[in-house]
C-alpha cells in the first residue's frame, strides 16, 4: 500500500531556491513522487510512497526553518498516484495574488470537523467553498455557495463583488487540505469581516474522521493525483481524469462519444480547436509508442 501525504506549512524562507536540492535528492533515495511546491511563504504539495520513505521526508521538512509544527494528513492508495517527483519554486505555495495577505500574522478560527456540522447548519452562518468550479462539480457540502471560480486567484474579485449578500453573517470556508483557507480567511479579516471560520484540516479531514452517516458532504472529493477523487474513510472515488481538460470525469463519461483518450470529453470537446485535438492525439500517440518500449514519455500524465 502506497501512502499518499499532503502538506502545507507557511512560514518564511530566506533561500527557497536552496531547500529543493536537497528534497529532490531524499525523495529520489525512498521513491517519493509527488509535487512540492517551496516559496519563500512556505511549503505546499502532495507526496506518495512507502511509509518509511515518506516518514523521513516528513522528519526532513519539520527541520526546516520554521516548520516544526508543520502537519500533513494521509491517506492510502493502492498504486502509486504519481508518475514523477517535481520540486518547483514559486512565488506563492497557492497562488492567490494579493500581495497584503498574510497567514502568518492572522487566520480565521478554526473549526474541528466533528463540530462542522453544528456550526454551518446555523441560520447565521454562511458558507463558502473556495475551490475551483470543477472541483466543486463532483461534490461539497450541503447549502454551500459555489463562487464558480476558475482558480483562487479571481476569489477576492468574487468576494468583492457579492460581499453585501454576507452582510450581519458570519463566513464559514473550506477547502480540500485548508490552505486556500489560510489565505482566504486573512483576506477577509482584512477586509473588515469580523467572524471567519475554517474547516480545520479540509475536505480530507473532514472525510476521514466524520462518519458517513453523520456527513453533511455530498459526493466526492477532488484531489490532484492519480486517484482523482475520494470518499468518507478516504476511499478512492470513482472519478478519472481527462487528459485535455484535467476536469474529472465519471467511468461512464467515457463511453460517450465526446470522450477520446487524452484527447477530449464531454465538459471540453465543444471548447477545444481541432488544431489542439490533432496535437493532443499526436502526444497520444507518443505516449503509446513509449509505453510499448518500456519507457516513459515527456509527456505523459503525472
Amino acid at each position: 500500500m502506497t501512502v499518499v501525504a499532503a502538506l502545507y506549512h507557511f512560514t518564511r524562507f530566506t533561500d527557497p531556491d536552496a531547500l529543493r536540492a536537497p528534497i529532490l535528492a531524499l525523495c529520489a533515495e525512498e521513491g517519493i513522487k509527488g509535487s512540492l511546491l517551496i516559496a519563500a511563504e512556505g511549503v505546499n504539495g502532495t507526496v506518495a510512497g512507502p511509509r518509511a520513505g515518506v516518514d523521513r521526508l516528513l522528519v526532513h521538512l519539520r527541520s526546516l526553518p520554521g516548520c516544526a509544527t508543520l502537519e500533513h494528513k494521509e491517506s492510502p492508495a493502492a498504486e502509486m498516484p504519481f508518475g514523477r517527483m517535481k520540486v518547483r519554486l514559486k512565488k506563492e505555495i497557492v497562488t492567490m495574488g494579493q500581495p497584503d495577505v498574510d497567514p502568518t500574522a492572522s487566520v480565521g478560527h478554526y473549526v474541528a470537523p466533528k463540530d462542522w456540522n453544528d456550526l454551518i447548519t446555523q441560520d447565521d452562518v454562511v458558507v463558502i467553498d473556495t475551490r475551483n468550479d470543477y472541483e466543486v462539480a463532483i461534490g461539497t457540502f450541503q447549502g454551500a455557495i459555489d463562487p464558480e471560480t476558475k482558480s483562487f486567484g479571481e476569489f477576492p474579485a468574487w468576494w468583492e463583488a457579492n460581499k453585501d449578500r454576507f452582510h450581519n453573517k458570519r463566513v464559514a470556508m473550506f477547502c480540500t487540505g485548508g490552505i486556500r483557507c489560510e489565505k482566504s480567511t486573512n483576506y477577509l479579516i482584512g477586509q473588515g469581516v469580523e467572524d471567519v471560520f475554517h474547516l480545520k484540516g479540509g475536505i480530507l479531514k473532514y472525510l476521514e474522521e466524520v462518519p458517513a452517516e453523520d456527513s453533511t458532504w455530498e459526493g466526492e472529493c477532488f484531489v490532484f493525483d492519480g486517484r482523482v477523487s475520494i470518499g468518507h474513510g478516504l476511499t478512492e472515488g470513482p472519478h478519472v481524469l481527462c487528459h485535455a481538460c484535467r476536469q474529472p470525469v465519471l467511468p461512464e463519461d467515457t463511453k460517450r462519444p465526446e470522450f477520446e483518450d487524452g484527447v477530449s470529453c464531454h465538459l471540453c470537446y465543444e471548447t477545444t480547436s481541432e488544431d489542439r485535438k490533432t496535437r493532443f492525439r499526436e502526444r497520444q500517440k507518443q505516449i503509446a509508442l513509449s509505453a510499448a518500449r518500456g519507457e516513459r514519455h515527456f509527456g505523459a500524465h503525472s
